[in-house]
């Protein structure tokens, strides 16, 4: 498996989340709901990495390019570390998905040094509106999530949206939001399907959208939002 077997989309948001990431190296990182393993194997060139993933069918080809361990489970798997064992945590697109997550965020709390970093990248509803609007002519859904109903996804179910401050409200005193920077905010809307294809394309692309990643106008329409945590 290549990377060029990976949507562009996919693709652009990974390297973004990547480079948002740069500051990972020679740690432990639990990589929880890892799909595919693009990522964990990304950060495995440069660090000890556990990636965890209930689907089995998201293993059968999965991405093995630098050695990491694959675990395949979801929370009980957690219970198996020991107090402050990772360094960082990686859960994207998960929490949305899952429904002990108070439970998860638990269990990170707990597995993760003092000074450890977690990193979530989840769904924001208004960008998700935009995209639904913009994109997709949806207007009956997009005024369901303006009333605050759940979406779905297609591979993955009901997407149950949350606020970037319910994070810290699940995490308690002991964490701090360091960051939360914008995703996507301009890729779901491009109509273009073949443009998207091509390298200076996805080079402009990503470059614009590293440009509004830290701006709240934007930030505040964008499809995903990254929000890295700090154990204090």
């Amino acid at each position: 498996m290549i990377e060029s077997d990976i949507a562009p989309w996919e693709l652009l948001q990974k390297k973004m989340t990547w480079e948002q990431l740069n500051f990972i190296k020679n740690k432990k990182v639990l990589d929880f709901g890892s799909g595919n393993g693009l990522t964990a194997s990304h950060f495995a060139a440069d660090n000890e990495v556990i990636a965890i993933e209930p689907d089995e069918k998201m293993l059968q080809n999965r991405f093995t390019e630098n050695k990491y361990t694959q675990v395949i489970g979801g929370l009980n798997e957690l219970k198996n570390y020991r107090d402050e064992s990772f360094d960082v945590i990686l859960c994207h697109n998960v929490l949305e998905y899952v429904k002990k997550r108070e439970e998860i965020i638990n269990e990170f709390s707990r597995i993760l040094k003092n000074n450890g970093f977690v990193s979530i990248l989840k769904h924001n509803r208004a960008g998700r509106v935009m995209q639904m609007v913009v994109l997709l002519n949806n207007f009956e859904h997009a005024s369901e999530l303006l009333a605050g109903k759940n979406g779905t996804a297609q591979h993955f179910g009901t997407i149950d949206y949350y606020d970037d401050a319910d994070i810290l409200k699940w995490f308690g005193c002991s964490f701090e939001i360091v960051k939360v920077l914008g995703m996507r905010t301009f890729w779901c809307l491009q109509q273009n399907q073949d443009i998207q294809k091509e390298q200076s394309w996805q080079e402009k692309m990503l470059d614009i959208e590293r440009k509004v990643s830290t701006l709240e106008d934007y930030k505040s329409v964008a499809f995903f939002h990254h929000v890295i945590l700090r154990k204090i």
